[in-house]
């Protein structure tokens, strides 16, 4: 029998704000955070706790014993009152994590908020200056080893650079206002670490880092975002905040296996690594290679770009479910393993294909058609 604490729990649950957790906006919490007075889900729960009960005391609604004060402070805060406390003075670059996002990033946003209280103390924002340099272990291009490597962000002179040694010239030079970083724990096993992808001699580069403290990496990762939003707000004086942030890094729309053949009736189909990075539809040997073998631009349909599906067999027993991405240049061949991964990259596909061009779309289209072009291509793999 339900007894008079849980009922009132309940009632404040369904209530406007407290019906999604407090920290990752999950539906239905069934947790909660009696202390902060906030409700909260299974997941963000489990890292409340790691806190410690000095910071976050953390019960069940329902297979948990409430005391009348508890519920009493529940009432008195909630999650909209405590979003307004904690959340007072995020970073308009500082990325909002929801359910679906990495562990370390739902992870170091809990502890911002509540165990170093860094929104309700901006000084305490360490990644806000335009600059920042400390160590990372990042792979090797070629011998897929692990090095700890000095980088050095530097929003004044647009770049980002790691050294070898520190007394040599920087190892690398990246444009910081043409990177985008993603978190790419699956891709590389673990689970601080980050995906860096930059244009260099006309090919899109790879480079994968991780240290071993997620708030170290975390905070690299607000601080190329940060620096990247001043710089686009000084190249675009008048265009909106709001607008600005929508260009600041971004998750790969989809990444995974695919099957590929070329265009002639009898190429071979080859298992390759795809991954779908705003635009552009690259395809690597591995998930971890430094170059990929082929780039493709995914423009707007209006340009002639379209997905066909095929239902019929192709010859090849783990390619099942083919489908075909056409552009004004080529149609590309390709294929996923089962039904339900073919639905997931025909969606993805076909919203980008709706989606309209802006002009820094323009800019990569016109990179990739120049290179294809060439008389003299690039090779990607010459190590440069």
């Amino acid at each position: 029998m339900v007894d008079h604490n849980q009922k009132l729990l309940q009632e404040l649950q369904k209530r406007s704000g407290n019906n999604v957790c407090a920290d990752c906006l999950n539906p239905d919490p069934d947790w909660a955070s009696y202390n902060l007075g906030i409700f909260i889900c299974m997941r963000c729960a489990s890292i409340h706790r790691g806190m410690g009960a000095h910071i976050s005391k953390v019960k069940h609604l329902k297979l948990d014993r409430w005391e009348d004060s508890q519920v009493q402070r529940m009432k008195e805060v909630g999650n909209v009152t405590a979003r307004n406390k904690y959340e007072e003075r995020v970073p308009p670059c500082y990325r909002r994590p929801n359910r679906n996002d990495p562990q370390v990033l739902i992870e170091q946003w809990i502890r911002a908020k509540y165990e170093r209280e860094e929104f309700c103390h901006p000084e305490r924002q360490s990644y806000l200056s335009g600059s920042m340099q400390g160590f990372l272990m990042k792979r090797g291009k070629e011998d897929s080893r692990y090095q700890l490597r000095k980088f050095i962000l530097s929003e004044t002179e647009d770049t980002l650079k790691y050294h070898v040694r520190e007394d040599k010239e920087p190892k690398g030079v990246l444009k910081l206002s043409e990177l985008n970083v993603a978190f790419a724990p699956p891709k590389i096993g673990h689970m601080n670490s980050m995906q860096l992808t930059f244009m260099k001699d006309g090919t899109t580069r790879h480079i994968y880092v991780y240290h071993e403290e997620p708030e170290v990496i975390s905070n690299w990762y607000t601080a190329i975002r940060c620096a990247q939003l001043h710089l686009l707000q000084v190249a675009f004086p008048s265009t909106p905040e709001s607008d600005l942030i929508h260009r600041l890094p971004r998750d790969f729309a989809r990444e995974g296996w695919l099957w590929k053949t070329g265009p002639r009736p009898t190429d071979a189909h080859r298992r390759r690594w795809f991954t779908l990075d705003n635009r552009k539809l690259m395809y690597h040997d591995e998930p971890l290679d430094a170059y990929p073998k082929g780039e493709i631009f995914v423009g707007n349909e209006s340009n002639g770009y379209c997905i066909r599906v095929s239902n019929t067999g192709n010859g090849c027993k783990e390619a099942r479910f083919p489908f075909q991405l056409v552009t004004p240049e080529r149609t590309y061949c390709l294929a996923a393993t089962t039904h339900e991964d073919r639905d997931c990259w025909l969606a993805v596909l076909q919203q980008t294909i709706k989606r309209s061009l802006t002009p820094q779309d323009s800019t990569i289209e016109a990179v990739l058609v120049r290179k294809r072009n060439t008389s003299n291509p690039i090779n990607i793999f010459s190590g440069r």
